[in-house]
């Protein structure tokens, strides 16, 4: 199965690629169901072809997926010469007035049916394909039973399922309720996600705090709309929080095979708006899971690799000489001064001679070498755990990003005498001590 990731920015396009992607989508400046994602603009083209160079094989699909008004497909005819800059392997559609457009514009272009489209059946199915879609992203609320229905049905057409994330409250997606009480529609991307605000439920007589957590907690509470009697909304309230409106977010990674019985050809990840972090983390995840399910990896090996479990590299702070392989280096005691000067975040200082060398004793994947006239060269390696190690004056690095390294591998040499080299610790996005999680050796 592909597994297809979200990329609302080039950066979190470069990491969906880079953490195990078979593709990724994107939207293009305000034509997606999520204008508040950063989105593609400008020259960005640019970057996405040398990323496609950069990872051969992997696919960019563009989302295409508003309801659009005359004034929306006057402004796209206008900026067709800028789509057509942009690699795209696939349009995904929901309005069928924009098919005809795509395919005299995009000749060779996929068209994939958006969710949006509210597609759940076969015969639906059968009519997208002689419309000349390859491929159909299917309701969430289409079940697994179904879909083997549809895929036996239409054996030609690919199915694509979301297996990861977010879950609208409405059919399909389909939902006034931004509209009615922001004015923002949902439809033409501005969805301000008024089904997860936290409310607070109200009574018309004061009643203590204590009674009132109690009622809130006992999952009691219900919202009953006056015209349709005995159907309830649950109302579920935490410990700052109400959740009134809002669904559960989708997480399929304990039935991928089902799903795969299933037919799927193509798993999706939700989220757009979402940081790099989650863009990182929820793609390598699932990319393990399947590569466990495909017998590329034992089911300990993907859990291991795909889940927090634990800082791998204790002891990669020491600093080993490439020609002896005896330490060569000192470690200046953490203080206050021992901070990154730009941020106060903490830092560990080594002083390091020449010659000597940062080995890796556990996996990880390089996300960034970088080069500034303060830092000097610099790498930032990811666990895959939550974990991020960055070090700042970093040699002569011998990785590039994107590299796998395992244990034992060189990242860096050292190439003078007494360098300062700085070594920091992420956890989760936030910087920690490094001392709290790795042993000097030496």
């Amino acid at each position: 199965m592909e597994l297809l990731s979200p990329a609302g920015n080039v950066e979190k396009l470069k990491y969906a690629y880079m953490y195990g992607a078979d593709a990724a989508y994107i939207g293009l400046k305000k034509f997606s169901l999520r204008v508040k994602a950063d989105n593609f603009y400008e020259d960005e083209y640019n970057k996405v072809i040398e990323l496609k160079k950069r990872y051969p094989g992997k696919k960019l699909h563009c989302a295409l997926n508003i309801a659009f008004h005359n004034r929306e497909i006057d402004a796209f005819m206008q900026n067709i010469d800028y789509f057509k800059q942009y690699p795209i392997d696939a349009f995904i559609v929901q309005d069928l007035g924009m098919v005809p457009i795509l395919q005299k514009h995009f000749p060779d272009v996929h068209l994939h049916v958006s969710t949006q489209a509210s597609c759940m059946n076969r015969e639906a199915v059968k009519m997208y394909q002689k419309l000349g879609f390859d491929r159909v992203v299917l309701g969430r609320e289409v079940s697994l039973n179904e879909v083997r229905e549809i895929k036996d049905a239409v054996p030609e057409m690919e199915i694509e399922c979301f297996a990861h994330g977010a879950m609208c409250i409405a059919y399909s997606g389909r939902c006034l309720m931004s509209a009615y009480l922001t004015g923002r529609s949902a439809q033409s991307g501005f969805c301000s996600h008024t089904c997860r605000w936290e409310y607070d439920v109200g009574l018309t007589e004061k009643i203590d705090a204590d009674t009132a957590k109690k009622i809130a907690q006992s999952g009691k509470l219900v919202l009953q709309e006056r015209k349709r009697p005995g159907e309830f909304f649950p109302v579920y309230e935490g410990d700052d929080f109400t959740a009134v409106l809002s669904s559960k977010d989708l997480r399929m990674i304990e039935h991928l095979d089902d799903m795969k019985k299933a037919g799927v050809d193509s798993l999706k990840i939700e989220g757009r708006m979402k940081s790099i972090y989650y863009v990182a983390l929820v793609t390598r995840a699932y990319r393990k899971a399947l590569d466990a399910l495909d017998g590329k990896l034992s089911q300990e090996e993907a859990e291991t690799l795909a889940m927090p479990t634990g800082f791998p590299l204790t002891g990669t702070a020491s600093m080993t000489s490439a020609l002896d392989d005896t330490t060569s280096t000192t470690i200046t005691e953490l203080t206050d001064d021992n901070k990154d000067e730009a941020t106060g975040n903490p830092l560990v200082v080594f002083t390091t001679s020449e010659g000597s060398s940062v080995i890796a004793s556990g996996t990880g994947t390089v996300l960034t070498v970088t080069t500034d006239a303060k830092f000097g060269n610099s790498v930032s390696i990811d666990h895959g755990n939550g974990y991020i190690s960055i070090y700042r004056n970093a040699g002569d690095p011998l990785v590039t990003e994107g590299s796998q390294i395992d244990k034992g591998d060189i990242i860096y040499v050292i190439t003078k005498d007494n360098t300062s080299l700085g070594y920091q610790i992420q956890q989760d996005e936030e910087f920690i001590d490094p001392e709290d999680l790795i042993e000097i050796n030496g």
